[in-house]
């Protein structure tokens, strides 16, 4: 196979429409925020196309297998990798925002906040227990695979993949169809995944644009916090957990760097997900563990997110001059690690998970957040960045518990990290 020369490769594709989005919002900004459509119509596309993938992905991995038990166990320990490092994630956010104490010294009057978060508070409101469960239960058997409810269908892929194993002597060409199926669904993410310089640009654009980069000057210390404490995370804790398990956390995000870059600039995880699920089934995982870690992680392991609310939280007490105590502050983290699961899925989850968040800790007024709304539009980029590493690490790591990862072919991909896009491509 012919080498691409390196202006053909997605990924640097991808750096020079970063690049010339941020030039254009930065010198040009009234013509950058005009620019919103092609980010926004380029989200949609990949949206388009996730539930298919999802479920075809999942339904096939489960009817694959069989022995269901291994469904259960692999659910059951994701969910038991999910909880342990999201609430690592609030930990470290809450220890570093006691160390560096970025909102001390602004002393703002709580009277004097202005500005329009009752969206947020509204969704938070709506987000109950609940609520939340009952919404992960679709109208109907296929409505999930028209609409944007990850987990809505993900239960549908479990129970069609089930049942499929169950009655495999009947149902044999209905798996065989969705192998069959599968080849043009991914391929028309590769011919969508051609338009991700498009959409990266016109968010980045937009975003330059709008908010500028001055505009975060004022509140640059806690956006540098977080950018740094969230590389540490992925650095010293994901990078040990992915040494443990016998692979290099720097060559897997090279190995992902097509991903990694669109989601930088189009600031949504969502926008690198199907691609994700690909790269991760070609590194060796089986395709039961990438359909069902991957999405399901989405929803609950969002350990950027997480770093990103109890970070935020003490900003904004910080901010206020309100002095929280030990107590209060472990009421913090237990209130943002029920709360983070409960807005998955949710557009805007970060600021939701932080209106649902202060809405039970009445120490730290919700109006708090007008303090971060200008620059939280800087600091998504980082949490999904964050989110997608941490679901890519939790991925292999589940399919080694498992013993459902190819390790050659893992090591083979993360050092021909190129050689795997071109196959991809073609």
């Amino acid at each position: 196979m012919k080498k691409k020369k390196i202006y053909q490769q997605l990924y640097f594709q991808v750096i020079i429409a970063i690049t010339l989005g941020i030039l254009l919002g930065k010198f040009f900004p009234e013509l950058g925020e005009k620019m919103k459509p092609l980010g926004d119509g380029f989200i949609k596309l990949v949206k388009m196309i996730i539930a298919p993938v999802i479920f075809i992905t999942l339904t096939l991995g489960i009817a694959h297998m069989t022995d269901l038990k291994k469904v259960g166990r692999i659910a059951v320990k994701a969910m038991i990798y999910f909880f342990t490092f999201s609430t690592l994630a609030l930990i470290i956010g809450l220890i570093v925002g006691n160390l560096l104490q970025p909102g001390t010294g602004l002393n703002i009057d709580p009277a004097s906040l202005s500005g329009d978060v009752s969206q947020y508070q509204q969704k938070a409101h709506d987000t109950t227990l609940t609520g939340f469960i009952m919404n992960i239960i679709p109208e109907t058997l296929f409505s999930p695979l028209i609409g944007e409810n990850i987990l809505q269908v993900l239960l549908v892929a479990i129970l069609m993949g089930v049942a499929l194993v169950l009655t495999k002597e009947k149902s044999g060409k209905i798996t065989e169809f969705l192998q069959v199926l599968a080849a043009p669904i991914f391929k028309i993410v590769h011919m969508l995944m051609k338009l991700a310089p498009v959409g990266a640009f016109g968010a980045m654009a937009f975003t330059i644009g709008k908010y500028g980069l001055a505009s975060v000057i004022n509140l640059i210390f806690l956006v540098g916090t977080f950018y740094i404490t969230s590389i540490l995370f992925v650095v010293l804790i994901l990078g040990s957990v992915a040494w443990y398990n016998g692979f290099n956390i720097f060559k897997l995000m090279y190995y992902l760097k097509e991903e990694l870059l669109l989601v930088l600039g189009t600031s949504s995880s969502e926008s690198a997900l199907p691609g994700i699920m690909e790269k991760m089934e070609k590194a060796g995982c089986s395709k039961a563990i990438v359909g069902l870690v991957v999405p399901t992680g989405y929803s609950f392991n969002l350990d950027g997110t997480n770093i990103y609310m109890t970070l935020a939280s003490l900003f904004i007490a910080q901010a206020l001059n309100i002095d929280l105590s030990i107590e209060k502050q472990l009421m913090l983290l237990l209130v943002a690690m029920l709360s983070s699961k409960g807005a998955a899925g949710v557009t805007g989850a970060g600021f939701v998970t932080l209106a649902a968040t202060l809405a039970v800790v009445p120490e730290i007024p919700i109006a708090g957040m007008t303090l971060i709304l200008g620059i939280d539009k800087f600091m998504s980029e980082c949490r999904a960045l964050t989110n997608v590493i941490g679901n890519s690490v939790a991925t292999v790591v589940v399919a080694n518990w498992e013993k459902q990862l190819d390790k050659e072919q893992l090591q083979y991909c993360l050092a021909n990290p190129n050689k795997i896009e071109e196959k991809l491509e073609v």
